[in-house]
């Protein structure tokens, strides 16, 4: 029986050991591919504070060889780069977006979830369908629309589409409505609820979590998205903020990498803001996709 103990713990230390040897492993692995993630942000970080001869030198330099800090106030005085305009253009098409077409989506996804509506499922895949489609192949006659109907260089182009909703949302939302018990809007019936009524006053409280992960998601594109604003807008005082820092053009003019890379600081703040404060949300998305998808 000693023998059989001994034995017992000596394959108890090994376990241990391995466990041990394993859990570092996996640290250092975790810690070299964290420093490749941010290593390109540091770089673009520390190159705002670079002088262009030095952000274009051909070795490669980490630490700026003199500070410079003037690369930040020459984009707010620079007259050619309205950037406080671009961020309020881009604030502007966040806000009415995702307002209204928040509020369309998950409309809609009430509707296929707790309505009897003839061939629901038929409507919900063809709708679907369409996120299937790239908007490469939509994009020269969505241009030629907006541009006949006196659109181009506006804000229009970029706010219309998203008045009717996001797909993506949609699907995600119906999935989650579908977990909620019918019991609670067939009681609000009973009394005498409308549809809309149920929508407002029993779903929409039911779903805030769901409705908020969404709305972080699509914040985030929107607040990211440079191909179609560089598209449809040519005018530096209508453009949002990435087709702004997408003009500065570096490769054309080299002068401008410091101001570019300033810029795209500047417009990654608000990304962090939204992951520190709303980390409980992507997670619950995860959940929530997870156990309703």
């Amino acid at each position: 029986m000693e023998k059989t103990m001994q034995a017992g713990g000596g394959s108890a230390l090994r376990e241990t050991i391995v466990g041990i040897v394993l859990r570092i492993f996996t640290y250092i692995i975790l810690i070299i591919g964290a420093a490749f993630l941010v290593m390109p942000y540091l770089w673009m970080l520390l190159g705002s504070f670079k002088a262009p001869l030095d952000a274009n030198a051909l070795e490669f330099r980490f630490f700026p060889q003199e500070w410079i800090f003037t690369n930040y106030t020459d984009l707010f005085t620079s007259p050619n780069f309205p950037i406080v305009n671009a961020f309020f253009n881009t604030v502007l098409v966040e806000v009415s977006v995702i307002v209204v077409g928040t509020f369309v989506s998950a409309m809609a996804a009430f509707s296929f979830a707790k309505l009897k509506l003839p061939h629901k499922t038929f409507w919900l895949l063809f709708l679907m369908s369409g996120m299937m489609v790239p908007y490469a192949a939509l994009m020269l006659p969505q241009f030629r629309v907006f541009q006949t109907i006196g659109m181009f260089d506006t804000l229009w182009p970029l706010i219309l589409p998203g008045f009717f909703g996001n797909v993506s949302m949609l699907f995600f939302l119906v999935q989650y409505m579908r977990g909620i018990p019918n019991a609670y809007f067939e009681a609000a019936r009973i009394d005498g609820a409308g549809h809309f009524t149920c929508f407002i006053r029993i779903m929409l409280p039911l779903v805030k979590t769901a409705i908020a992960a969404q709305v972080i998601f699509w914040f985030i594109g929107i607040w990211n998205d440079y191909f179609a604003p560089s598209i449809y807008l040519i005018t530096p005082g209508r453009m949002t903020l990435q087709a702004l820092l997408g003009s500065l053009n570096p490769s054309m003019n080299r002068q401008y990498l410091p101001m570019a890379l300033a810029g795209a600081v500047l417009s990654s703040i608000p990304m962090f803001v939204i992951y520190l404060s709303c980390q409980k949300f992507f997670i619950e998305s995860l959940a929530i996709s997870g156990v309703k998808g």
